[in-house]
């Protein structure tokens, strides 16, 4: 009878879709186990992404559907979630204390890329994760001005540098080494060496995830790096209009053509509301994204709209996800980050990491 029972609550746990991943919670690996005591289930779910938000929504969904079962008295249900180190390109080695890189690129400037950057790499922090995020816009470094960070990093060897650290995230920008009105006067291979040096001798600390703020375009830089650095991961942030969608479109496929997959698509400046009458507008088009994410087969992360908060407390060195945590706009951050991760856990493993892991539960 207890095999019967255990048959159902797994059957029942397969029709339960996990938004984040697209996939099925038995699929996706995500049922640790299903413990049976008479007409009693117990089950433990363990994701391969932070959700801490989502933790409690997730289980009550489980119990609901579990109980709808005539054969199942009662169910208790654990979620928990715990972030693997995920394969990178081929022939590349993973950086030291980073379990996963995620690439966040756009292909042009001007899309609101490294304000999406460092609010994803925040709603990853907020989700429950160790989250570091890395400048490599040599030209138009913004990540000190976002983060509210200064100065120059510390090296404990002379030959590293220690992250600066706010807002629960480790940061590093060749801003720290320049003043703010120098410009970089620097060839591409200089850019490329220094690039590679901030990556490489940063002393990260323990990270789930190393969110990289790409440079704008496709060019050499931004090519060199994608084939360099080890990646687990890519987000392409574009708004709704075609010149911004041609651009992305290139960027997406050079992220293809050096094997790094595709987690999704972020939609910025979908709409403008009004922040005088409340009347909301495509300015910039609509459905750009979308349309996007259905012609390479990819997922559409989330949308975002054109918002005076987003700028005012980026410029205020408090991204929206931290200055405002419990807003709409947050919360389409902390969706976005779920996704993005979500459809990463789903990737293979690396087993060659071993160092600890995020582990929580509740019951």
């Amino acid at each position: 009878m207890s095999q019967e029972i255990e048959g159902l609550a797994r059957a029942a746990l397969s029709r339960i879709q996990d938004p984040h991943t697209g996939a099925d919670l038995v699929a996706s690996g995500a049922v640790r186990g299903v413990g049976v005591d008479g007409a009693r289930v117990s089950v433990d779910i363990q994701l391969g992404y932070p959700a801490q938000s989502w933790r409690e929504t997730l289980a009550a969904e489980v119990k609901r559907v579990l109980e709808a079962e005539p054969a199942i008295e009662a169910a208790a249900v654990s979620v928990g979630f715990r972030v693997f180190s995920h394969q990178v390109q081929k022939e590349l080695s993973p950086l030291r204390e980073v379990r996963n890189v995620i690439a966040v690129a756009s292909g042009k400037g001007g899309v609101g890329k490294s304000t999406t950057a460092v609010n994803l790499a925040l709603a990853l922090v907020a989700e429950g994760a160790k989250v570091g995020v890395l400048d490599a816009d040599v030209y138009g470094p913004s990540l000190p001005l976002l983060t509210a960070t200064s100065g120059k990093p510390e090296s404990p060897d002379g030959q590293n540098f220690l992250p600066k650290r706010n807002h629960g995230l480790q940061v590093m920008s060749i801003g720290y080494m320049i003043e703010d009105d120098t410009p970089v006067i620097w060839r591409g291979p200089m850019v490329t060496q220094a690039l590679m040096q901030l990556a490489t001798n940063t002393l990260w600390e323990d990270l789930d995830y190393l969110v990289i703020d790409f440079p704008p375009g496709t060019g050499d830089i931004a090519l060199t790096l994608a084939q360099r650095i080890p990646m687990t991961g890519a987000v392409i942030v574009t708004t709704p209009q075609d010149v911004a969608l041609i651009d992305a479109r290139k960027a997406l496929r050079m992220f293809e053509k050096v094997e790094v997959p595709l987690l999704g698509i972020v939609e910025n400046m979908s709409t403008h509301v009004c922040t005088n009458c409340g009347h909301e507008e495509p300015i910039f088009g609509s459905g750009g994204g979308e349309r996007m994410a259905q012609q390479y087969g990819v997922a559409l992360l989330g949308s975002l709209p054109l918002d005076i908060r987003v700028r005012r407390e980026s410029d205020a060195g408090t991204p929206i996800v931290v200055a405002e945590p419990d807003s709409d706009l947050a919360a389409r951050y902390r969706q976005i980050a779920r996704n993005a991760a979500g459809r990463l856990s789903l990737q293979a493993k690396n087993k060659a990491i071993q160092f600890p892991k995020i582990v929580i539960q509740s019951s």
